[in-house]
């Protein structure tokens, strides 16, 4: 987890930070699911689940907005598609 740290913080481009960054989610999901089933804790998993689809839709929003540059706007039909 240090190592995807250390790459979101340095990373030479926007896109290796955002790789960084949900490499790390990804594996802070692992990290609390084992936990959950080291623990006999079922409820750790569920927060494992909300963690992911956060992680995820984070990660949505960052890239498109970096496409964008705003999270409202979107795409113009292609020329010649009706």
């Amino acid at each position: 987890m240090s190592l995807a740290m250390t790459r979101a913080l340095m990373g030479p481009t926007v896109y290796d930070r955002v790789l960084a960054v949900n490499t790390f989610g990804t594996k802070t999901v692992l990290l609390i699911s084992a936990l959950g089933f080291l623990t006999e804790r079922p409820e750790f998993l569920d927060l494992a689940i909300v963690y992911a689809l956060i992680n995820f839709i984070g990660t949505i929003a960052v890239l498109k907005f970096f496409e964008y540059r705003d999270l409202g706007w979107t795409r113009p039909p292609e020329a010649g598609s009706e």
